[in-house]
């Protein structure tokens, strides 16, 4: 990559940082701590792969946060609306957790960012 390139490319993420901290202050838009988007990126990652997620798992999914903390975060993100828990058809004990249509949204607002930080 050239310079020139590289150069462009960092203003563009740094637009991106820009544009995506303005809207994480507007009225409305969830407000969460860097581990709960930390754990909003893993889970839109598997979705986006259309693999499911237990609550088991997302409460490993995080590095270095132990099990009750990353359950206190999937509890807060739930109360916030931004996931579900679905209970699986065959075995009532599993449960996944699933996007909201306000965890929908939240995504889009932060692609519609970086749609905009590349300029296009």
């Amino acid at each position: 990559m050239s310079t020139n390139s590289q150069s462009k490319a960092s203003l563009s993420y740094l637009k991106f940082l820009n544009l995506a901290q303005s809207i994480r202050a507007l009225p409305g838009f969830p407000a969460m701590d860097a581990v709960e988007e930390r754990m909003m990126n893993l889970f839109a990652a598997s979705w986006q792969a259309k693999q499911q997620v237990t609550v088991l798992q997302a409460m490993d999914m995080v590095q270095g946060i132990s099990p009750s903390t990353a359950h206190r975060r999937l509890k807060a993100l739930r109360k916030r609306g931004l996931i579900a828990l679905e209970i699986d058809d065959i075995d009532n004990r599993v449960k996944y957790v699933v996007p909201t249509a306000k965890a929908i949204d939240y995504f889009a607002r932060l692609g519609q960012c970086l749609i905009k930080a590349a300029g296009r």
